[in-house]
């Protein structure tokens, strides 16, 4: 049985509708080639700045990493730092932790005490300058014996000066600093909170505001050691020693410098209990 539909007959493409067949072809291959260039250049600038970002990453890091560093060689370093300038180092004079100088050098640091509470001088130990050399900290005390010599060659004058170097939560309104000079010692603290040109009652004032003392060595002979003992508290009988300045801290630093001009010598020597 025969159907009656007649089969399909393809019909030919016209001249036109080759041509548009062409050029859709042609076209396609454009866009196709097209959109590699456009693939290439946008992985190169990905490239690009993906190492630009590692670069810029690499660098925060390195910051990062010697902010750490210097984070915690200033820990290491302790609340107490001795120095030698560069001009004294250069005539002689060295700093030590051993009367016998078999070792010395331009810096010495003391041991950091920590979780300290207040104190009162009478609760200190009596023999501070003659216990030890060298760090000798007690629960709630800094206490730092060291020694300063003339290595050089020529008889010479210098100056030594303790400053506050760093403060937190005002710390240093409550501290007192004993400073031992062969022997001979020294208390100071900060001028009262309440008038700052008067002392408080069992110490001499600081300087000035971040300044200790200052004591002057005239004619520091070749060979000559003058022995030093730094013992730093927070005063409970200090009206400013208060809950306020609990978790505070006081960093300080001394630094020996030679005198090049006459100078007259400070007297070193203050109120100290008896």
């Amino acid at each position: 049985m025969f159907s009656s539909k007649k089969p399909k007959i393809e019909q030919p493409m016209t001249p036109e509708e080759f041509s548009r067949f062409n050029d859709k072809k042609i076209a396609d291959a454009e866009i196709e080639r097209f959109h590699v260039k456009t693939d290439s250049a946008e992985i190169v600038k990905y490239d690009k700045r993906k190492k630009i970002l590692s670069i810029v990453l690499g660098v925060c890091l390195a910051v990062m990493l010697l902010l750490f560093i210097i984070s915690m060689l200033l820990t290491q370093w302790g609340d107490l730092i001795i120095s030698v300038d560069s001009p004294a180092v250069k005539k002689g004079i060295v700093i030590s932790e051993d009367p016998e100088f078999k070792t010395y050098g331009a810096k010495l640091s003391a041991t950091q005490v920590k979780d300290v509470t207040n104190i009162t001088y009478s609760w200190l130990p009596q023999d501070l300058d003659t216990s030890a050399n060298g760090s000798h900290n007690g629960k709630n005390y800094v206490a730092y014996t060291f020694y300063c010599k003339n290595n050089g060659q020529v008889t010479l004058d210098y100056e030594a000066y303790l400053e506050v170097t760093g403060v937190a939560k005002s710390a240093d309104e409550a501290v007192r600093v004993m400073v031992y000079k062969n022997g001979e010692p020294a208390i100071y603290g900060k001028a009262s909170y309440n008038d700052r040109t008067t002392a408080e009652t069992d110490c001499t004032m600081f300087e000035s505001d971040t300044k200790v003392m200052t004591t002057v060595t005239e004619g520091f002979e070749v060979d000559q050691v003058d022995k030093y003992t730094i013992v730093i508290w927070a005063e409970g009988n200090d009206p400013e020693c208060i809950d306020d300045i609990r978790g505070g801290h006081v960093r300080m630093r001394m630094l020996f410098e030679v005198l090049d001009d006459e100078t007259d010598p400070t007297h070193f020597g203050a109120h100290v209990f008896n």
